[in-house]
């Protein structure tokens, strides 16, 4: 899909990943641009330097994902794409707290299943339209530290492909994005919790995620990989599931003992 001419929404606009989606977006000459965040005065920031909307907007708040699309179709008539791509992060295992399982699956899963319910009418009725969630090489592989995180982050793309394969024959395009550490608050504050460096090397500027969006979206592929060694451990992990494990256990005690040696 070509974005000049297109009406394109973003989640989590306000800072990250989202905030560098908006300024790539808008350098395609898309028709309309819109912001969209928790926090306002976030979207309204990035949202003046391109000329956008800017919507506050609790992605777990399903009449506040409606409200979003309703006010941005009858705005600009329509939209065209939709990036899902408001996340938050839990670290820890089955000892998290349910308050907090569940305010990360509300984010990072239920988002997905309120913007899609409210987007794919028009969409389908057109037969044409872009959804893109922000899903994390988490969805793929898992996390080593954050079990609500690589919990939701697989339900999330089995979301993802479950639109691809329903609706992909009826004009709608699904990509699914996977990087690893972004240099985002996100990532510097899993840093400081785990003291270790555990993707903090090799991690991308936002910008250069927003860059592999763009290119993923005008190839219509489903996973978009700004890390492209990401499919190879996806490969491994698929062709020998019991050795991955193995490789991801001795990998997670590596860096403990890391971490405790820095301690």
């Amino acid at each position: 899909m070509e974005l000049t001419g297109r009406v394109i929404v973003v989640t989590g606009a306000g800072r990250g990943i989202g905030r560098a989606l908006v300024r790539r977006f808008a350098s395609a000459v898309p028709k309309a641009i819109v912001a969209a965040d928790i926090d306002h005065a976030s979207a309204r920031s990035v949202a003046s330097e391109v000329g956008g909307d800017a919507v506050q907007c609790d992605v777990s708040d399903e009449a506040d994902v409606a409200r979003l699309v309703n006010q941005t179709e009858t705005s600009h008539g329509r939209i065209d794409v939709f990036c899902s791509n408001a996340g938050i992060a839990v670290a820890g295992g089955p000892e998290a707290s349910d308050a907090e399982w569940q305010r990360i699956w509300e984010v990072n899963v239920m988002s997905h299943v309120y913007a899609a319910r409210h987007v794919l009418p028009g969409m389908l009725t057109r037969r044409d339209g872009y959804i893109v969630g922000t899903v994390s090489a988490a969805g793929l592989l898992n996390h080593l530290f954050a079990a609500p995180y690589g919990a939701t982050k697989a339900a999330a793309l089995s979301l993802f492909e479950w639109l691809a394969i329903a609706h992909g024959d009826a004009g709608i395009r699904v990509s699914c994005l996977c990087p690893q550490g972004v240099k985002t608050e996100m990532l510097a504050a899993e840093r400081r919790a785990l003291g270790t460096n555990f993707l903090t090397e090799g991690a991308l500027e936002p910008e250069a995620v927003a860059d592999a969006v763009v290119e993923g979206i005008a190839a219509e592929r489903f996973l978009i990989l700004p890390h492209p060694e990401v499919a190879e451990y996806f490969r491994r992990k698929a062709g020998d599931y019991d050795r991955w494990l193995r490789g991801m256990r001795r990998l997670r005690g590596q860096l403990l003992d890391a971490a405790h040696r820095d301690a």
